[in-house]
């Protein structure tokens, strides 16, 4: 498998796509993406789509009810390559369009991490 880099509008680096792991650039796994090119944090909770120039992006307000998957088992850490390249020319995003790790990054946070998580009791 190869590991592809998800860039950030401002052309930074910001996560590696090892099919279906999404990992920040230290190697923690913090998100996957599923077939259809949807991305879904660790703990299942929609963040967005793939887009086709490796952003990941979601519409502002969501029309439907946030969807859940269940996430698969957890993949040991990855090693980031030590040279990515550049960024590919990005299409200019509408105002209904949110890049999720630009505005958004803690939406993708790691398995010990983020408000969304459920309580423990």
């Amino acid at each position: 498998m190869k590991i592809v880099p998800i860039y950030t509008s401002n052309g930074d680096v910001a996560a590696f796509l090892l099919y279906p792991y999404i990992y920040n650039t230290v190697g923690e796994w913090i998100g996957f993406c599923t077939a259809e090119r949807e991305a879904f944090s660790v703990l299942g909770n929609y963040v967005g789509y793939l887009s086709d120039d490796q952003r990941i992006l979601r519409q502002r307000t969501l029309s439907t009810p946030s969807r859940h998957q269940a996430s698969p088992p957890r993949p040991p850490r990855l090693s980031p390559p030590a040279a990515v390249p550049l960024a590919p020319l990005m299409r200019e995003l509408t105002q209904s369009t949110v890049d999720v790790l630009c505005e958004e990054p803690d939406r993708l946070h790691t398995a010990d991490m983020g408000e969304l998580r459920p309580d423990l009791e």
